[in-house]
């Protein structure tokens, strides 16, 4: 058994801020093959996550946001946004099931900011045709660029949250 309490949160995002990608998983799954993948990221404003899709493999994904403030973000075929949806302890809305196949990211909003995730497993890297091609790899110089876009639009109320 593993307890999930308010050390363990603040820990982690402690960790997510020593890190270079700005965000640190705890995963409360043994093995990556289990067939219920379960974890708690931590994620810090700045962490990019490459606008991705579960298509090849199938599989959808839900996010409750435990701490802090982020933003899930969905987006059409060609990259267009056709959502923006604040989750986290500091929104109204705490989580939101991704179907399959939907295009998205989360932005990261709040410092200290901690969701969970779960999908089916067993855990599998994104095809390189689930991520999007119309954004920038993540570690690319485009990227910062790209998600400061997006947090800006997000922040500003460009795109409804």
């Amino acid at each position: 058994m593993k307890i999930l309490d308010s050390a363990l949160l603040t820990n982690l995002s402690r960790q997510a801020t020593a890190s270079r990608r700005l965000r640190q998983n705890f995963n409360l799954h043994q093995s990556l093959e289990e067939p219920c993948q379960r974890l708690l990221i931590a994620i810090e404003p700045g962490s990019y996550i490459r606008p991705h899709r579960h298509l090849k493999d199938p599989k959808p994904e839900c996010l409750i946001g435990l701490r802090g403030r982020m933003a899930l973000v969905t987006f059409g075929e060609r990259g267009d946004v056709e959502g923006v949806q604040g989750i986290g302890s500091a929104e109204e809305v705490l989580g939101a099931d991704i179907p399959a196949g939907v295009w998205h990211t989360l932005v990261c909003l709040q410092s200290g900011s901690v969701f969970f995730e779960t999908k089916p497993g067993p855990y599998r890297p994104n095809a390189e045709e689930d991520m999007a091609p119309w954004a920038p790899e993540e570690g690319s110089p485009e990227a910062v660029s790209y998600l400061q876009g997006l947090t800006d639009k997000v922040q500003q109320g460009k795109l409804p949250l």
